[in-house]
């Protein structure tokens, strides 16, 4: 309980801690949620609408500012946390899903996903429900006809998040491959059968539908926006690249290492763990949703995030492995079983209080990773209250202030007295003149907002 509430207030304080700046991609997601309606939804605008929705109603419900946008991120993070823990404490005792868990949702990757303000958190949350979901299925001898309707319904959203139709085809695959799961199938009622069946079918419609209007849709769940072949093993070299450095020389909105060393440590005694017993369902889907995680890397550099769920399966194993064979020393002495409370809480206070320092002061301090995050809207909200705001970017973006503010969002001078020029004019008319420069300290270039004030001009001025 003391570490599910940490866990709950440490989420919410998310953006105080970390990135409270907006990356372009939290600018797009804003955008794109913002204006989704629903006739759009109907007309094929499908992808990440499942997210694209929470995070609308996040900025009607608060306003356009950094914390409306990462909000449905952190209420994810908050329920993908959860998941973890139960899906761990299906597959292992609860000592170690507990530990496993905590080393997972205190890492740096956690904690940047349910702080971003974009869908890339659907990548990591709809694989670990439905595992979830699988395992309550599987696990049970009559397995329950509400957790087959569940996992259908499940799936069926899932395939309007890029990449996630792959996970979809990976599913149906490993449980035809698997022999274990191919007798569960067989001895299912025949009613859920049914029911995933008309789900599947009703999911495919609507897919076809929105490629019939959009056909630029079944581009982005496949692959990605503009993405080429001959980009593959690039976008893998660049995806992999925070993972295994320590210092990485391209700008990225991801922290080097991306895993730290000792959760990678335990992951690869966790991957030689499961060598024996590998066909057993458990030990064999974390090394193939690792190959999943290279695949859709190569198709998106950021997907590599992925590698949140097959590393918290490895590092559960390899917590296992080790409490099995300390305790499997000393059987019979509780005094060792004691003792050992001393290593393991040195260990992982190693092991995530690091991460944390990592996550917070990277994110303020590392310049490769800080220029990837622009803080123009928090100036506007905190300096700006009924000026005329004059954007040559993000036009429709900003527009969105005007719902929740009393800014008027421009695009070109007309009549204003007053305006207010988000970054370096351009062009000013010379009967506006500069009358304050409204700077930030978290850019190098700090100039952020020109205000001009429109003077009378007489003539031989």
């Amino acid at each position: 309980m003391v570490l599910g509430i940490a866990f709950i207030a440490l989420l919410i304080a998310l953006p105080l801690l970390a990135q409270d700046g907006l990356s372009q991609a939290e600018i797009d997601s804003a955008t794109s949620s913002y204006y989704l309606s629903q006739e759009g939804i109907f007309d094929g605008d499908l992808i990440d609408w499942p997210y694209r929705l929470l995070q609308k109603a996040s900025i009607m419900m608060f306003g356009l500012s950094s914390y409306a946008i990462k909000l449905p991120s952190i209420i994810i993070g908050l329920l993908l946390g959860v998941l973890l823990i139960l899906l761990l404490n299906r597959w292992f005792k609860s000592n170690v899903s507990l530990l496993a868990s905590c080393l997972i949702i205190l890492s740096t990757p956690f904690l940047f996903l349910a702080g971003s303000g974009t869908p890339l958190i659907m990548l990591v949350f709809w694989p670990t429900l439905l595992l979830w979901l699988g395992s309550k299925i599987q696990g049970e001898k009559r397995p329950k006809p509400l957790y087959c309707f569940l996992f259908a319904i499940i799936m069926l959203f899932s395939v309007f998040t890029p990449f996630m139709i792959y996970f979809a085809i990976f599913c149906v695959l490993f449980v035809f491959l698997q022999p274990h799961l191919r007798f569960v199938v067989k001895s299912l009622p025949i009613l859920p059968l049914i029911l995933v069946g008309i789900l599947v079918v009703a999911g495919l419609t609507v897919t076809i539908i929105g490629v019939i209007h959009h056909p630029e849709t079944i581009m982005e769940l496949l692959f990605a926006k503009d993405f080429e072949i001959s980009h593959f093993f690039g976008n893998i070299s660049a995806g992999f690249a925070p993972v295994f450095s320590w210092y990485n020389s391209l700008e990225s909105v991801y922290l080097s290492p991306l895993i730290s060393l000792p959760i990678f440590t335990l992951a690869l005694i966790g991957l030689f763990s499961t060598t024996k017993g590998f066909f057993a369902s458990r030990n064999s889907i974390a090394t193939i949703l690792l190959v999943f995680c290279l695949i859709i890397t190569g198709f998106n550099p950021n997907a590599v995030i992925f590698c949140i769920l097959p590393f918290s399966i490895l590092v559960a194993h390899g917590l296992k492995y080790l409490l099995e064979k300390w305790y499997g020393l000393f059987p019979e002495n509780p005094y060792a079983r004691i003792a050992a409370l001393v290593p393991l809480t040195l260990l992982f206070g190693f092991m995530i209080v690091p991460g944390l320092l990592q996550y917070i002061y990277g994110y303020h301090y590392n310049p490769k990773v800080v220029n990837q995050f622009n803080y123009d809207l928090n100036v506007i909200r905190e300096n700006l209250t009924d000026e005329n705001l004059l954007v040559y970017e993000n036009y429709d973006f900003y527009k969105i202030l005007e719902d929740s503010t009393d800014i008027n969002v421009i695009s070109a001078i007309e009549n204003p007295r007053v305006v207010a020029v988000l970054h370096r004019p351009e062009n000013m008319p010379e009967r506006y003149k500069m009358t304050r420069i409204i700077t930030s300290p978290m850019r190098e270039n700090s100039d952020i907002i020109y205000l001009y004030t429109e003077v009378e001009i007489t003539e031989g001025e």
